[in-house]
C-alpha cells in the first residue's frame, strides 16, 4: 500500500527527490532513483521521473512506500537530556532568534550531541515525526556569541538560505582587540583556506583566476572605544562577505587581533589576558532589508541586537 500526502509549505519548493528523503529518512536514494525511474511516484496523479523536478504546496504528491516503513529501527532524539535553558531574542512563525552562548556548537559534532540546534529541538518539542526540523540559517564558531537566526519551516529556510547566499542583511559584530585600532578602516584582503593546517589565511598575491579556492572577503571595523591603560580597543565590525574566520583573520590581518584568540591572536598579549579563555567575539546585531519574500515577510526590515556577554573587559 502506497502512502498519498498533501504537500505543506516545509515541503514548498523543494526537489521532490530531498522531499521524500525528507518524509523517509532511512529511505535509500536508490530506491527513490529506482521508484522515480519506474514511474511509481506521482504528484496531482501525474508520473514524476526527473529527481530535481520542484514540488510546492497543496499539491498531491503520491509514492509506494507506507508511511511507515520497516526498516531498521531509526534512533530516537533524546530530547529531555537536551532541555536546557536558550536565550530567545524573537519568535516568529517561520523563524527563531537566538542569543547563542559562548562555547556551544550550532550544530552537533556528534550524532544527537549537545548544540543550540538539539536545545532547540528540544524547546519545541521535536521528535523523529517531524517532518521538517527547525535548522539554523546560517553559523557561528563554539565561541562566538550572540544573534542566531533559525528558520521553523522549510519555506522559510529556503528564502533566509538565498538571503544570506546574496549578502543582502547586514551582520553587525563587535570585538576586543588589541592595540588603539583606527576610527575606520576597510579591510579588503582576499582569503584562503589552508586544509591541511585547518587555518584561514590572507591570500597575498593571490586571485580567484590564479587560484578558485581564494575568496574575496571585506570587512568595516569602527572603533567604539579604547582603553589605553590596557592598550585595547572595543571595535565594531561589519562583514560585507561572509568567509569562514573572516573577522578573526581580517583583525589579525591589520595587527589588531581579537583578545583571546589562540589561532589568530597575539600569544603574549594573550598571556597578559590569561583569564580570557575564548576570542571575544560577538555577533551583535542581524539587520534585514524590507519587502521581503511572502514566507519570511515577518523579518522585512527587522533588527535584532543581543545584548553584550559578561566577559567582554570593555562595554
Amino acid at each position: 500500500m502506497g502512502y498519498q500526502i498533501i504537500l505543506d509549505r516545509d515541503q514548498d519548493g523543494r526537489r521532490i527527490d530531498r522531499a521524500i528523503r525528507s518524509i523517509w529518512p532511512q529511505l535509500p536514494l536508490s530506491a527513490v532513483m529506482k521508484a522515480l525511474r519506474k514511474g511509481d511516484i506521482r504528484l496531482d496523479g501525474k508520473k514524476v521521473r526527473e529527481p530535481g523536478t520542484r514540488i510546492y504546496s497543496g499539491q498531491e504528491l503520491y509514492t509506494p512506500w507506507p508511511r511507515e516503513l520497516e526498516l531498521k529501527p531509526q534512533e530516537n532524539i533524546n530530547i529531555n537530556k537536551f532541555k536546557k535553558d536558550l536565550e530567545i531574542l524573537w519568535r516568529g512563525d517561520g523563524a527563531i532568534v537566538i542569543n547563542k552562548p559562548a562555547g556551544l556548537l550550532v550544530q552537533p559534532d556528534v550524532k544527537h550531541g549537545d548544540s543550540v540546534i538539539t536545545r532547540l529541538w528540544a524547546m519545541l518539542d521535536v521528535n523523529n515525526n517531524n517532518l521538517f526540523k527547525p535548522a539554523a540559517v546560517h553559523r557561528l564558531d563554539r565561541n562566538t556569541t550572540g544573534v542566531l537566526i533559525a528558520a521553523l519551516h522549510g519555506d522559510s529556510l529556503r528564502e533566509l538560505e538565498l538571503l544570506f547566499k546574496a549578502h543582502n542583511l547586514k551582520k553587525i559584530y563587535r570585538a576586543i582587540v588589541t592595540g588603539h585600532a583606527p576610527e575606520f578602516i576597510e579591510i579588503n584582503a582576499p582569503l584562503i583556506k589552508d586544509a591541511d593546517l585547518n587555518i584561514v589565511k590572507v591570500a597575498n598575491n593571490l586571485t580567484h583566476d590564479v587560484n578558485p579556492n581564494v575568496k574575496t572577503a571585506i570587512t568595516h571595523c569602527k572603533l567604539i572605544k579604547y582603553d589605553k591603560a590596557k592598550d585595547i580597543s572595543l571595535v565594531e565590525i561589519e562583514l560585507l562577505t561572509g568567509r569562514t574566520h573572516q573577522a578573526r583573520v581580517h583583525m589579525a590581518h591589520i595587527h589588531h587581533a581579537i583578545l583571546g584568540d589562540r589561532k589568530y591572536g597575539d600569544f603574549k598579549i594573550n598571556k597578559i589576558f590569561n583569564k580570557i579563555n575564548r576570542p571575544l567575539l560577538h555577533a551583535y546585531k542581524l539587520i534585514f532589508p524590507d519587502n521581503l519574500p511572502r514566507a519570511i515577510s515577518e523579518l522585512s526590515n527587522k533588527t535584532f541586537t543581543a545584548p553584550m556577554p559578561e566577559d567582554f573587559i570593555l562595554n
